[in-house]
Protein backbone atom coordinates (compact mmCIF):
# COMPACT_ATOMS: atom_id res chain seq x y z
CA UNK A 1 0.00 0.00 0.00
CA UNK A 2 1.58 3.25 -1.17
CA UNK A 3 0.72 6.10 1.18
CA UNK A 4 1.32 9.87 1.06
CA UNK A 5 1.73 11.56 4.44
CA UNK A 6 0.99 15.31 4.41
CA UNK A 7 2.15 17.64 7.19
CA UNK A 8 1.42 21.34 7.64
CA UNK A 9 2.97 22.32 11.00
CA UNK A 10 6.32 21.83 12.75
CA UNK A 11 4.89 19.20 15.07
CA UNK A 12 3.11 17.57 12.14
CA UNK A 13 6.45 17.38 10.34
CA UNK A 14 7.93 15.43 13.27
CA UNK A 15 5.01 12.97 13.25
CA UNK A 16 5.28 12.58 9.48
CA UNK A 17 8.98 11.87 9.82
CA UNK A 18 8.24 9.18 12.39
CA UNK A 19 5.68 7.51 10.13
CA UNK A 20 7.78 7.68 6.96
CA UNK A 21 10.83 6.40 8.84
CA UNK A 22 9.02 3.39 10.28
CA UNK A 23 10.22 0.10 8.84
CA UNK A 24 7.07 -1.75 7.80
CA UNK A 25 6.81 -5.47 7.20
CA UNK A 26 3.20 -5.35 5.98
CA UNK A 27 3.69 -3.69 2.60
CA UNK A 28 2.90 -0.10 3.67
CA UNK A 29 5.24 2.44 2.05
CA UNK A 30 4.95 6.05 3.26
CA UNK A 31 6.22 9.14 1.44
CA UNK A 32 6.26 12.34 3.47
CA UNK A 33 5.27 15.70 1.94
CA UNK A 34 5.96 18.82 4.00
CA UNK A 35 3.79 21.79 3.08
CA UNK A 36 6.36 24.60 3.36
CA UNK A 37 8.98 22.68 1.39
CA UNK A 38 6.77 22.42 -1.71
CA UNK A 39 6.48 25.34 -4.12
CA UNK A 40 2.91 26.56 -3.91
CA UNK A 41 2.24 24.17 -1.01
CA UNK A 42 0.73 20.69 -1.01
CA UNK A 43 -2.43 22.00 -2.68
CA UNK A 44 -0.37 22.60 -5.79
CA UNK A 45 0.44 18.90 -6.22
CA UNK A 46 -2.55 17.33 -4.45
CA UNK A 47 -4.29 16.24 -7.66
CA UNK A 48 -1.25 14.13 -8.56
CA UNK A 49 -1.06 12.70 -5.04
CA UNK A 50 -4.68 11.49 -5.26
CA UNK A 51 -3.91 9.73 -8.55
CA UNK A 52 -0.62 8.18 -7.44
CA UNK A 53 -1.29 6.91 -3.91
CA UNK A 54 -3.50 4.19 -2.42
CA UNK A 55 -3.83 6.13 0.83
CA UNK A 56 -3.33 9.66 2.15
CA UNK A 57 -2.59 10.59 5.75
CA UNK A 58 -3.31 14.18 6.72
CA UNK A 59 -1.50 15.37 9.83
CA UNK A 60 -3.88 18.24 10.30
CA UNK A 61 -7.35 19.28 11.35
CA UNK A 62 -10.11 17.14 9.84
CA UNK A 63 -11.49 20.22 8.07
CA UNK A 64 -8.32 20.60 6.01
CA UNK A 65 -8.58 16.99 4.84
CA UNK A 66 -12.27 17.37 3.97
CA UNK A 67 -11.79 20.59 1.98
CA UNK A 68 -8.77 19.33 0.07
CA UNK A 69 -10.19 15.89 -0.74
CA UNK A 70 -13.80 16.91 -1.52
CA UNK A 71 -13.27 17.75 -5.25
CA UNK A 72 -11.63 14.37 -5.86
CA UNK A 73 -14.11 12.01 -4.21
CA UNK A 74 -15.54 9.64 -6.84
CA UNK A 75 -16.74 6.31 -5.39
CA UNK A 76 -15.90 4.01 -2.50
CA UNK A 77 -14.52 1.42 -4.91
CA UNK A 78 -11.82 3.75 -6.27
CA UNK A 79 -11.25 6.51 -3.68
CA UNK A 80 -7.97 6.34 -1.75
CA UNK A 81 -7.99 5.61 1.95
CA UNK A 82 -7.98 8.85 3.94
CA UNK A 83 -6.74 9.01 7.53
CA UNK A 84 -6.42 12.14 9.66
CA UNK A 85 -3.96 12.47 12.56
CA UNK A 86 -4.04 15.56 14.78
CA UNK A 87 -0.71 17.32 15.00
CA UNK A 88 -0.23 16.23 18.61
CA UNK A 89 -0.46 12.61 17.52
CA UNK A 90 -3.31 11.75 19.91
CA UNK A 91 -5.87 10.44 17.43
CA UNK A 92 -5.82 8.47 14.18
CA UNK A 93 -9.14 8.91 12.38
CA UNK A 94 -10.35 6.79 9.46
CA UNK A 95 -12.13 9.36 7.29
CA UNK A 96 -12.74 7.80 3.86
CA UNK A 97 -12.66 4.36 2.19
CA UNK A 98 -12.42 2.52 5.47
CA UNK A 99 -13.18 -0.90 4.01
CA UNK A 100 -12.34 -1.32 0.33
CA UNK A 101 -9.67 1.37 0.34
CA UNK A 102 -8.06 0.07 3.52
CA UNK A 103 -8.63 3.22 5.59
CA UNK A 104 -9.54 1.33 8.76
CA UNK A 105 -6.46 -0.87 8.47
CA UNK A 106 -4.25 2.17 7.88
CA UNK A 107 -5.87 4.01 10.79
CA UNK A 108 -5.12 1.17 13.22
CA UNK A 109 -1.59 0.70 11.90
CA UNK A 110 -0.76 4.40 12.37
CA UNK A 111 -2.34 4.40 15.82
CA UNK A 112 -0.06 1.51 16.85
CA UNK A 113 3.05 3.37 15.69
CA UNK A 114 2.11 6.66 17.37
CA UNK A 115 0.46 5.09 20.45
CA UNK A 116 -2.61 7.09 19.45
CA UNK A 117 -6.31 6.30 19.79
CA UNK A 118 -7.81 4.86 16.57
CA UNK A 119 -11.16 6.40 15.65
CA UNK A 120 -13.26 4.21 13.36
CA UNK A 121 -16.88 5.16 12.80
CA UNK A 122 -18.06 2.58 10.24
CA UNK A 123 -21.14 0.98 11.77
CA UNK A 124 -20.12 -2.63 11.15
CA UNK A 125 -16.68 -2.23 12.75
CA UNK A 126 -18.03 -0.50 15.82
CA UNK A 127 -20.40 -3.44 16.34
CA UNK A 128 -17.80 -6.14 15.73
CA UNK A 129 -19.47 -7.22 12.48
CA UNK A 130 -17.41 -8.37 9.51
CA UNK A 131 -18.60 -6.12 6.68
CA UNK A 132 -19.39 -7.89 3.43
CA UNK A 133 -16.90 -5.89 1.38
CA UNK A 134 -14.14 -6.61 3.89
CA UNK A 135 -15.00 -10.32 3.83
CA UNK A 136 -15.01 -10.33 0.01
CA UNK A 137 -11.64 -8.61 -0.21
CA UNK A 138 -10.11 -10.97 2.35
CA UNK A 139 -11.30 -14.02 0.42
CA UNK A 140 -10.60 -12.65 -3.05
CA UNK A 141 -14.26 -12.71 -4.11
CA UNK A 142 -15.50 -10.36 -6.80
CA UNK A 143 -18.22 -7.91 -5.73
CA UNK A 144 -20.67 -7.47 -8.60
CA UNK A 145 -23.06 -4.98 -7.04
CA UNK A 146 -22.00 -2.51 -4.36
CA UNK A 147 -25.56 -1.26 -3.76
CA UNK A 148 -26.80 -4.68 -2.71
CA UNK A 149 -23.74 -5.10 -0.49
CA UNK A 150 -24.58 -1.82 1.20
CA UNK A 151 -28.21 -2.89 1.70
CA UNK A 152 -27.37 -6.27 3.25
CA UNK A 153 -24.64 -4.76 5.42
CA UNK A 154 -27.20 -2.26 6.71
CA UNK A 155 -29.44 -5.19 7.66
CA UNK A 156 -26.55 -6.75 9.57
CA UNK A 157 -25.91 -3.48 11.42
CA UNK A 158 -29.57 -3.53 12.44
CA UNK A 159 -29.34 -7.10 13.69
CA UNK A 160 -31.49 -8.71 10.98
CA UNK A 161 -31.39 -12.43 10.26
CA UNK A 162 -29.15 -13.07 7.25
CA UNK A 163 -28.91 -16.29 5.26
CA UNK A 164 -25.50 -17.35 3.98
CA UNK A 165 -24.79 -19.84 1.20
CA UNK A 166 -21.33 -20.51 -0.19
CA UNK A 167 -19.62 -22.89 -2.61
CA UNK A 168 -16.61 -22.48 -0.36
CA UNK A 169 -15.74 -23.26 3.26
CA UNK A 170 -15.35 -19.82 4.79
CA UNK A 171 -18.28 -18.03 6.39
CA UNK A 172 -18.65 -14.37 7.23
CA UNK A 173 -18.50 -13.39 10.91
CA UNK A 174 -21.95 -12.28 12.04
CA UNK A 175 -23.90 -13.47 15.08
CA UNK A 176 -27.37 -13.57 13.54
CA UNK A 177 -26.63 -15.71 10.50
CA UNK A 178 -28.29 -18.81 9.10
CA UNK A 179 -25.98 -21.13 7.16
CA UNK A 180 -27.66 -22.67 4.11
CA UNK A 181 -26.32 -25.92 2.70
CA UNK A 182 -27.64 -25.73 -0.85
CA UNK A 183 -29.25 -23.28 -3.26
CA UNK A 184 -32.33 -25.50 -3.36
CA UNK A 185 -33.03 -24.77 0.31
CA UNK A 186 -33.36 -21.02 -0.12
CA UNK A 187 -37.00 -21.05 -1.23
CA UNK A 188 -38.04 -23.04 1.87
CA UNK A 189 -36.12 -20.71 4.20
CA UNK A 190 -37.09 -17.36 2.71
CA UNK A 191 -39.60 -16.61 5.48
CA UNK A 192 -36.93 -17.17 8.14
CA UNK A 193 -34.41 -14.62 6.84
CA UNK A 194 -34.45 -10.91 6.00
CA UNK A 195 -31.60 -10.96 3.52
CA UNK A 196 -29.12 -13.30 1.91
CA UNK A 197 -25.42 -13.46 1.04
CA UNK A 198 -24.48 -15.84 -1.78
CA UNK A 199 -20.93 -16.90 -2.60
CA UNK A 200 -21.36 -18.85 -5.82
CA UNK A 201 -20.37 -19.25 -9.44
CA UNK A 202 -24.00 -19.95 -10.40
CA UNK A 203 -25.00 -17.04 -12.63
CA UNK A 204 -28.77 -16.64 -12.31
CA UNK A 205 -30.68 -17.44 -9.13
CA UNK A 206 -34.38 -16.58 -8.87
CA UNK A 207 -34.85 -14.81 -5.54
CA UNK A 208 -37.57 -12.62 -4.11
CA UNK A 209 -35.68 -11.55 -0.98
CA UNK A 210 -32.93 -8.90 -0.75
CA UNK A 211 -29.58 -10.48 -1.55
CA UNK A 212 -26.05 -9.87 -2.71
CA UNK A 213 -23.79 -12.18 -4.70
CA UNK A 214 -20.04 -12.59 -4.34
CA UNK A 215 -18.13 -14.47 -7.02
CA UNK A 216 -15.41 -16.90 -5.91
CA UNK A 217 -12.69 -17.76 -8.40
CA UNK A 218 -13.49 -21.45 -8.62
CA UNK A 219 -14.12 -22.34 -12.28
CA UNK A 220 -11.32 -23.91 -14.32
CA UNK A 221 -11.73 -24.02 -18.09
CA UNK A 222 -10.08 -26.80 -20.09
CA UNK A 223 -9.54 -26.04 -23.79
CA UNK A 224 -8.56 -28.02 -26.83
CA UNK A 225 -8.55 -26.50 -30.31
CA UNK A 226 -7.29 -26.79 -33.83
CA UNK A 227 -4.19 -24.87 -34.77
CA UNK A 228 -4.67 -21.16 -35.41
CA UNK A 229 -8.17 -20.73 -33.97
CA UNK A 230 -8.73 -17.01 -33.32
CA UNK A 231 -9.02 -15.67 -29.79
CA UNK A 232 -12.39 -14.12 -30.57
CA UNK A 233 -13.83 -17.55 -31.39
CA UNK A 234 -12.40 -19.13 -28.25
CA UNK A 235 -13.73 -16.32 -26.05
CA UNK A 236 -17.17 -16.63 -27.66
CA UNK A 237 -17.16 -20.40 -27.17
CA UNK A 238 -16.29 -20.03 -23.47
CA UNK A 239 -18.98 -17.41 -22.91
CA UNK A 240 -21.62 -19.48 -24.69
CA UNK A 241 -20.68 -22.60 -22.72
CA UNK A 242 -20.86 -20.69 -19.44
CA UNK A 243 -24.23 -19.20 -20.40
CA UNK A 244 -25.72 -22.56 -21.33
CA UNK A 245 -24.68 -23.96 -17.97
CA UNK A 246 -25.73 -20.93 -15.90
CA UNK A 247 -22.18 -20.11 -14.78
CA UNK A 248 -20.58 -16.72 -14.20
CA UNK A 249 -17.58 -15.55 -16.21
CA UNK A 250 -16.51 -13.64 -13.10
CA UNK A 251 -15.74 -16.95 -11.40
CA UNK A 252 -13.16 -18.12 -13.95
CA UNK A 253 -9.99 -19.03 -12.10
CA UNK A 254 -7.84 -20.45 -14.90
CA UNK A 255 -7.66 -21.72 -18.46
CA UNK A 256 -5.84 -25.00 -19.01
CA UNK A 257 -4.52 -26.74 -22.10
CA UNK A 258 -1.92 -29.23 -23.27
CA UNK A 259 1.74 -28.21 -23.66
CA UNK A 260 1.57 -28.51 -27.45
CA UNK A 261 -0.98 -25.68 -27.44
CA UNK A 262 0.86 -23.38 -25.02
CA UNK A 263 1.78 -20.91 -27.78
CA UNK A 264 -1.64 -20.80 -29.42
CA UNK A 265 -2.39 -17.10 -29.78
CA UNK A 266 -6.16 -17.66 -29.46
CA UNK A 267 -5.85 -19.39 -26.08
CA UNK A 268 -3.40 -16.75 -24.85
CA UNK A 269 -5.82 -14.00 -25.91
CA UNK A 270 -8.69 -15.73 -24.09
CA UNK A 271 -6.59 -15.94 -20.94
CA UNK A 272 -5.89 -12.20 -21.14
CA UNK A 273 -9.55 -11.42 -21.85
CA UNK A 274 -10.72 -13.28 -18.75
CA UNK A 275 -7.73 -12.01 -16.74
CA UNK A 276 -6.72 -15.45 -15.56
CA UNK A 277 -3.57 -17.60 -15.68
CA UNK A 278 -2.96 -20.40 -18.16
CA UNK A 279 -2.30 -23.88 -16.79
CA UNK A 280 -0.14 -25.92 -19.16
CA UNK A 281 -0.11 -29.70 -18.77
CA UNK A 282 2.35 -32.18 -20.22
CA UNK A 283 1.40 -35.21 -22.27
CA UNK A 284 2.54 -37.37 -19.37
CA UNK A 285 0.29 -35.58 -16.89
CA UNK A 286 -2.71 -35.98 -19.16
CA UNK A 287 -1.95 -39.64 -19.85
CA UNK A 288 -2.35 -40.38 -16.14
CA UNK A 289 -5.99 -39.24 -16.10
CA UNK A 290 -7.24 -39.48 -19.71
CA UNK A 291 -8.84 -42.89 -19.16
CA UNK A 292 -11.46 -41.12 -17.01
CA UNK A 293 -12.81 -39.18 -19.99
CA UNK A 294 -14.28 -39.57 -23.45
CA UNK A 295 -11.59 -40.51 -25.98
CA UNK A 296 -10.93 -39.30 -29.50
CA UNK A 297 -8.76 -41.35 -31.88
CA UNK A 298 -8.19 -38.23 -34.00
CA UNK A 299 -6.82 -36.28 -31.04
CA UNK A 300 -4.72 -39.29 -30.02
CA UNK A 301 -3.20 -39.51 -33.49
CA UNK A 302 -2.62 -35.74 -33.69
CA UNK A 303 -1.05 -34.90 -30.32
CA UNK A 304 -0.49 -38.19 -28.52
CA UNK A 305 -3.33 -38.16 -25.98
CA UNK A 306 -6.96 -39.06 -26.49
CA UNK A 307 -8.50 -36.02 -24.74
CA UNK A 308 -7.48 -32.46 -23.85
CA UNK A 309 -10.25 -30.26 -22.49
CA UNK A 310 -11.61 -32.56 -19.78
CA UNK A 311 -8.22 -33.71 -18.42
CA UNK A 312 -6.95 -30.11 -18.36
CA UNK A 313 -10.05 -28.87 -16.52
CA UNK A 314 -9.75 -31.75 -14.07
CA UNK A 315 -6.01 -31.30 -13.49
CA UNK A 316 -6.56 -27.59 -12.86
CA UNK A 317 -8.63 -28.50 -9.80
CA UNK A 318 -12.13 -29.42 -8.75
CA UNK A 319 -14.70 -31.74 -10.24
CA UNK A 320 -15.91 -31.70 -13.84
CA UNK A 321 -19.32 -30.03 -14.02
CA UNK A 322 -19.41 -29.44 -17.78
CA UNK A 323 -18.20 -32.33 -19.88
CA UNK A 324 -16.44 -31.86 -23.19
CA UNK A 325 -18.44 -29.47 -25.33
CA UNK A 326 -17.66 -29.14 -29.03
CA UNK A 327 -17.77 -25.65 -30.52
CA UNK A 328 -16.69 -25.67 -34.18
CA UNK A 329 -13.09 -26.79 -33.80
CA UNK A 330 -12.89 -25.95 -30.10
CA UNK A 331 -13.56 -28.25 -27.17
CA UNK A 332 -14.34 -26.87 -23.73
CA UNK A 333 -14.81 -28.53 -20.35
CA UNK A 334 -15.31 -26.88 -16.96
CA UNK A 335 -14.42 -27.98 -13.46
CA UNK A 336 -15.54 -26.29 -10.26
CA UNK A 337 -13.64 -26.17 -7.01
CA UNK A 338 -15.89 -26.28 -3.96
CA UNK A 339 -14.94 -26.50 -0.33
CA UNK A 340 -17.73 -27.02 2.16
CA UNK A 341 -15.38 -27.73 5.06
Amino acid sequence: MKVACLSFTDNGRKIGGKLSGFKSNNGVEIHHYINHEIKGGIKNIFKDIVKEYDGIVFISATGIAVRMMAPYIVDKTVDPAIVVVDDLGRFSISLLSGHIGGGNFLCKWIADILKAKPIITTASDSRGIEAIDVFAMKMGYLMEDMESIKDITAMMVNGKKIGFYSDMKEIIYYDNILAIDSLDEIEDLKDEIDGLILVTSTQNIALEIPHTILRPKNLNIGIGCRKGVEGERIIKAILETLDRNNLSKNSIKSIGTVEIKKDEVGIIEASKYFDCPMNIFTIREIEKVEKMFEKSSFVKKTIGVSSVSEPCAYLSGGQIIVKKTKCNGITIAISREVNYG
